[in-house]
């Protein structure tokens, strides 16, 4: 197989963002193995995994660094110091695509900045297997990662999730997993649809199915995908008597008929000039605006 490789337009090194195997090493793609054996520098969360896997795909290893929470910042200097020189630099996480919930995200934009030619190496994605297996609705949807552990920003974020009409893929530990879905069945109400994925591409994969207030997570093990289906919005217009109702609570409150319109129109959706002449009896709201 022929691998295409982009081609350098000036002396500068490319910085590739490659997607390793997040279980089957099988998923490691031939131009992933071609691009990690002929760069300058791996960075790496783990110096031990990564070299384990370059290993089984026959790869000598390169020179690695560290890439992780906390060294990555650390790191963006020797990784422009290198592109700057001409050498390719690889960005890989432990398993998965690099910037999606793993390290990535800084070296990418600094690099951004200066100028540097980026190029991704796609592959696997945990988020994305799970979302597609998922039975749920893939034609929006919005990654979340990992919630917050406690406090303040954990409940903003689970309501947040709550509120999102889109469907949800979050990450979570195995030790996490149940207190997630249990604050999430608080938020969302027990009848949200949900499918909690684990041990993707491995021996031991497994789909869950089910309603967050009732699904059996059995005992956790092994990293969790979570799939949650959107907020649901009854989009079934209101019919005369609510629109009329809504007004007349508003003008019993000080409002004028104009003004109870326009707010009740706001409100419910519909034309202000509905809700206006629907005040006075002189429309249905199943005739024609004009």
């Amino acid at each position: 197989m022929a691998i295409t490789v982009t081609a350098r337009t000036n002396r500068s090194g490319i910085l590739w963002l490659v997607a390793t195997p997040i279980g089957n090493l099988a998923d490691l793609t031939p131009r992933a193995t071609e691009i990690l054996g002929s760069v300058g520098l791996v960075c790496c969360e783990d110096t031990r995994r990564t070299g384990k896997l370059l290993h089984l795909a026959g790869i000598t290893a390169p020179p690695m660094a560290v890439c992780n929470e906390h060294t990555e910042h650390d790191l963006i200097d020797r990784v422009l110091d290198s592109l700057g020189a001409g050498d390719d630099v690889a960005i890989v996480s432990d398993a998965g695509t690099p910037g999606i919930s793993d390290p990535g995200e800084r070296i990418v934009a600094a690099a951004v900045a200066a100028g540097a030619t980026i190029t991704p190496v796609p592959g696997a994605c945990a988020a994305v297997a799970g979302l597609i297996a998922s039975g749920l609705p893939t034609g929006r949807w919005v990654m979340e990662g990992f919630v917050p552990r406690s406090g303040p920003e954990r409940r903003k974020r689970i309501e947040e999730i709550a509120a999102e009409q889109r469907t949800v893929v979050l990450y979570e530990a195995p030790h996490r997993l149940a207190r997630t879905v249990s604050d999430l069945a608080d938020a969302c109400g027990a009848d949200r649809r949900v499918t909690i994925a684990r041990e993707l591409t491995k021996l031991h994969e497994e789909f869950i199915h089910g309603a967050l207030g009732t699904i059996d997570i059995g005992e956790p093990r092994g990293e969790y995908v979570i799939v949650l289906d959107g907020r649901h919005v009854d989009r079934t217009p209101p019919d005369d008597d609510i629109i009329r109702a809504a007004v007349d609570a508003e003008i019993a409150a000080g409002a004028s008929r104009r003004d109870a319109a326009a707010t009740v129109a706001k409100r419910l959706g519909v034309p202000r000039r509905v809700a206006y002449d629907l005040t006075i009896g002189n429309r249905s709201i199943s005739e024609p605006s004009e």
